[in-house]
């Protein structure tokens, strides 16, 4: 192991038992079955949670099931999913993801891959148009209870300022490189308390940096605080 990675897991252990403290540490639970975890993280892309949840609820409210929606005229879809924004776009990606799983597995269940390694899983689902590796692991992570580390904007945001990537490292990249210092069986607990603190303190404009439990080991404090002494010199 190379002296940063040692470093970065340091870090990571300080900032993990503060969090915890802060904010508890979640044990798994499934929050949607696969199929509507796959379907809700497409309807998720570039919305906030609360116009993705009316999305799902008014798609899973005018369509009695997976096929049906499936089959429907992809103008339903459309319609149905507005409140996600970029409706033209998420509807023929949700109902080519159900007819792949159609073609490939006999019915639309996402059951195989409970059985699968996790890399094979995640190259199996990135294999579907419009699922990229934030929401392969999504799906691993929150309906199967597998070791995948997803990366959203607070996650993204939130670990970069605190050090454990660096400021040009991608969203996509930030899942190997996280999936790396943070231990697998604290992939779900931290993904959620960093979502948390990423919400309720260290936003994306006017972080309340007074109040951050993790403002000892955070860079991007660190570097107002070196500007502000440069000012006053």
């Amino acid at each position: 192991m190379s002296d940063n990675l040692q470093n970065l897991k340091a870090r990571y252990k300080r900032l993990a038992e503060a969090l915890s403290q802060e904010y508890g540490h979640p044990t798994w639970r499934q929050h949607l079955p696969p199929v509507d975890e796959l379907v809700s993280t497409i309807l998720s892309q570039n919305t906030s949670d609360t116009n993705r949840d009316k999305a799902f609820d008014a798609l899973k409210e005018r369509f009695p099931a997976w096929e049906a929606v499936r089959d429907a005229p992809v103008d339903d879809i459309i319609e149905a999913i507005r409140p996600a924004g970029l409706s033209n776009r998420k509807g023929p990606r949700i109902q080519a993801a159900l007819s792949h799983l159609t073609e490939t597995q006999g019915s639309i269940t996402l059951d195989h891959l409970a059985d699968m390694p996790v890399e094979e899983a995640k190259a199996w689902l990135t294999g579907i148009d419009g699922i990229g590796p934030k929401t392969a692991a999504i799906i691993l992570c929150f309906a199967f209870g597998l070791p995948a580390f997803p990366v959203d904007t607070h996650v993204h945001r939130v670990t970069g300022r605190l050090g454990l990537i660096d400021k040009k490292t991608s969203a996509e990249k930030a899942h190997t490189v996280l999936e790396e210092i943070v231990p697998p069986e604290d992939y779900y607990a931290f993904h959620l308390q960093v979502i948390q603190h990423g919400r309720q303190v260290c936003h994306a404009r006017g972080p309340e940096c007074d109040r951050c439990v993790l403002r000892q080991d955070c860079d991007y404090l660190q570097a107002i605080k070196r500007e502000e002494k440069k000012r006053q010199t």
